[in-house]
Parts: C-alpha cells; sequence; structure tokens
C-alpha cells in the first residue's frame, strides 16, 4: 500500500501502513501491529486530538519535553524563516552562523554560574553519550588515563546509545544488546518509598548518597571519572530525593575528585521550578546534559555545557576536538530553541511554575492520596508521581503479573488523560502553561482512572 499524494490517507490505511513498515521505539512490534497503532493528528495548548477525533489531555507534555505547549506560532514562524534564509550549514570547517552563536550564549545565560562552553547534538541519547567521551578526554587532558569509570544509579535513565543505555538504570534496556559496557557501574536511587524501609526520609537521603562512596573506594577513587545523575529521576519513577541526598553526594565527588554531571534533560528549562533541577537543589556540577525543553520537542536539539576545569581543559586543549555531528548546532533547530528559551523568558514561565501552577499541581495530586490504591503522591514544580499500592501500611505492591501501572494507564487513555506508567507508579509532567482549570481537569480524569482500575482489581473505592 502506498500513499498518494491527493489522497488523505484513513485511519486504517495509517494503521496498516504503520504496522507494515514503521518499528516503533519500546514498543512490541507484532502486538502493536495487531492491536492498531493510535494516530495523532493534531495539537494545541495541553490537548492532542486523534485520527478519530478523540481529545487527550497531555499530561506528559509529549515526552517530558512540550514545556511551551503545542501550537506555537512564533516557533512556526521562526522554523520556517530560518529555513528559507539559511535551511543548514554547519559547523564544522571553522564556520558558525547567528542561530547557534546565539544560543549557546543564551544558554550560558540561564545555567548556573561557571557553566562556560556548549556543544550542540540533537537528543538528549546523543548528548550524554558525547559526555562520555569529553569526561574521557578531560582526564586524558589531565594525565590522568586511568579515570575513567563511569557512575551512575539504579533506575536512572539516561538514553539509549551504547554508552548512554550503558548509564542508565534500567536493566530491561541490557539484555538485548549485550549491555552495559566494560567501565560503567552504578549505586542506589534516592527512592524512599521503594527502598526507605523504617528509616526517615533525610537518614534514606544521607544512606542513598553514601553507597557512592561505598562505589567509589571500592573501584578506587583514581579509577572513578564521574558521578552521572538526574536531579529528579524522571524515566524511573519521578524519584524524588531527600533534602539530605545532593548536598552529601557533592561532598563525595568534591572529596573523591571525581566529576559531577548532571542530566537536566527532563528537569532543565522551567519544569522543577527553577531554570534547571541544579538550581532547585544547589547542585554545582561540571557537566550538564541538556534537551527536551530546550526547544520544547518543536526541534531535535541537545545539548552538554562544560563548566570550570572540563570547560579550560577542552576549551584551552591545543589540538582538535575530534568529534562533532553533521547536525551539531542546525540552524534550524538552534533558532527554533532560542525562540522558545525567549517564550519562557517573556512569559515568566519558571517563576509561574515555583510560585503559582506548580504548587496548583501539587494540591491537585495531593488530593488523590486518599484513594484506597494510593500510597504516596510526590512532587516537584510540573513533575509528580502517584504510587499504586496492595496496602498503604506497608507500601507493598500488587504482584508484577497483574500489570496494574499499564490497567491504569490504558484507563487514562480511554478516558481522555495521557498519563505514563512507570512499573505501578503514574507519573504526569504537564506542560508549563497548564491552566488551573486544566489542573483540575487532569485531577478529576486521573481519580476516575484510579477508580476504574481499582474496579478491575476488586478494591472497593
Amino acid at each position: 500500500m502506498s500513499i498518494s499524494n491527493k489522497h488523505r490517507p484513513t485511519t486504517a490505511e495509517l494503521r496498516a501502513l504503520d504496522a507494515a513498515h514503521h518499528l516503533h521505539p519500546f514498543t512490541d512490534h507484532a502486538a502493536l501491529g495487531a492491536k492498531g497503532v493510535r494516530v495523532i493528528d493534531r495539537a494545541e495548548g495541553v490537548y492532542l486530538w486523534d485520527s478519530e477525533g478523540k481529545r487527550l489531555l497531555d499530561g506528559m507534555a509529549g515526552l517530558w519535553c512540550v514545556n511551551v505547549g503545542y501550537g506555537r506560532e512564533r516557533l512556526a514562524q521562526v522554523a520556517f524563516e530560518t529555513m528559507r534564509d539559511l535551511p543548514y550549514y554547519n559547523t564544522f570547517f571553522q564556520t558558525t552562523h547567528a542561530p547557534a552563536v546565539e544560543l549557546a550564549a543564551k544558554i550560558r545565560e540561564v545555567t548556573p554560574e561557571g557553566m562556560e562552553l556548549v556543544f550542540f547534538a540533537c537528543s538528549g541519547s546523543e548528548a550524554n553519550d558525547s559526555m562520555v567521551k569529553f569526561v574521557r578526554y578531560f582526564w586524558n587532558l589531565q594525565g590522568r588515563p586511568e579515570k575513567k569509570i563511569m557512575i551512575s544509579r539504579n533506575s536512572g535513565y539516561h538514553g539509549v546509545t551504547l554508552a548512554a543505555a550503558s548509564l542508565s538504570g534500567l536493566t530491561p534496556m541490557h539484555p538485548q544488546f549485550d549491555l552495559p559496557l566494560p567501565g560503567f557501574e552504578k549505586v542506589d536511587a534516592p527512592y524512599w518509598f521503594r527502598d526507605g524501609g523504617d528509616l526517615s526520609p533525610e537518614e534514606f537521603g544521607l544512606k542513598a548518597a553514601a553507597s557512592l562512596e561505598t562505589k567509589i573506594l571500592e573501584l578506587g577513587a583514581g579509577n572513578v571519572a564521574a558521578f552521572v545523575a538526574e536531579p529528579i529521576q524522571g524515566a524511573g519513577g519521578v524519584i524524588i530525593p531527600p533534602a539530605t541526598y545532593w548536598p552529601e553526594i557533592q561532598r563525595i565527588c568534591d572529596k573523591h575528585d571525581v566529576l559531577l554531571v548532571a542530566d537536566e534533560v527532563i528537569c532543565g528549562f522551567g519544569r522543577t521550578g527553577n531554570w534547571f533541577g541544579c538550581d532547585t537543589f544547589g547542585i554545582r556540577p561540571d557537566i550538564m546534559t541538556m534537551a527536551k525543553g530546550m526547544s520544547s520537542g518543536y526541534q531535535p536539539i541537545s545539548a552538554v555545557v562544560l563548566g570550570g576545569r572540563v570547560a579550560a581543559a577542552i576549551g584551552g586543549a591545543d589540538e582538535e576536538l575530534s568529534h562533532g555531528f553533521t547536525y551539531s548546532g542546525h540552524p534550524v533547530t538552534a533558532a527554533v530553541a532560542l525562540e522558545n528559551i525567549r517564550i519562557i523568558e517573556e512569559e515568566d514561565l519558571v517563576t509561574r511554575v515555583r510560585e503559582d501552577i506548580g504548587p496548583y499541581l501539587q494540591q491537585g495530586l495531593q488530593s488523590l492520596a486518599d484513594h484506597p490504591l494510593i500510597g504516596e503522591v510526590r512532587g516537584i514544580g510540573l513533575l509528580g508521581a502517584l504510587e499504586l499500592v496492595a496496602d498503604k501500611a506497608t507500601r507493598s505492591r500488587f504482584p508484577a503479573d497483574r500489570s496494574v501501572g499499564m490497567i491504569c494507564r490504558d484507563h487514562c487513555f480511554g478516558n481522555g488523560l495521557v498519563m505514563r506508567a512507570v512499573g505501578d507508579t503514574m507519573v504526569v509532567s504537564p506542560p508549563l502553561t497548564i491552566s488551573r482549570e486544566e489542573v483540575d481537569e487532569l485531577v478529576r480524569l486521573a481519580r476516575t482512572a484510579f477508580d476504574l482500575t481499582a474496579r478491575d482489581l476488586g478494591v472497593s473505592a
């Protein structure tokens, strides 16, 4: 089957073509082909419409990324104008162009003090893969080539390239591809609800941080290159560390001369109520990686930002940097990202998340804590998580084979809400532009999905 330029394909035709030719990420291809894919047709604000006319409130901002909401004419116009004037040129061959230069300067302006040099890529995975190379290069320049081991966390997510997937602590990503690669180690996540036991959150935060120092001492500090972590672990289930965690992590990295890398792919550009998660938790990173909210998903772009001695060493190396992508700093993507950041600034969305809509969402989510299935509600800014449990008092889960999270997710979709299931943790991350009325709708639809899930499980709601 093929699609004529004059024929608008039906949903059935698109589903058939998709099943025949389109291999989706993180999907059972055969099962999806048999079921039939959902076809998204258009979007505006915080809403999506599928090809059959059903409206969905996008509680996940795409994949944590559509920070300024859908349908921004300004971003479409900037893309058109840049594509007309300079549809492409590279940043190799000692050349540059205004969109890349201005975007790099703007990123330097909004990142924490001390961040200096910006390298562009096209995705969070590419940014984290590049970061691993920069970390290795930095230690080579320091005359310490033995410092190569990268430490990250269980339940962390950093992407899907060989290096980024090896950093990631979501173990189902590894067996199909013979991962992780050598030189990648894991430590505990600061996941109090799952692992805290009888410890207070503050006690557990110190315990989780101590697992990093234990691992460094086990491997030898002279062999450890960097610790890589998300300020809040997003795809692992919106894991928010206790207040004691990040100060202790900073102390450990400083003490053992281990680079601290903040993966800001999800937390960046206002989602936590500050420009970056580093600002929210007082982290002083040596390197930051970012993507998603950088362009609000309107164009594929990411960045690695080098600070302090890393920037000085790599920027001052008297040799060619043997790394880069055809689309590093692509003029159209850079122009769109720059305009996106200007929108965030002009509409003061960071302050709005911190002082208005973020607290309002958290209040709304907390109103769901009385539901018999909800064992914990947690969140910061426009990130939230709700734990589905069999027993609130013991924080015990339902048996894994009951797939409670997937049951709930399907009820969310069925009732007009996009909400993601991470195991049996339901997570939300709506656009920063969501209104109070739309938050009320999100909370109402979520409660309906929880009630239907409880009915399916035979739990009285």
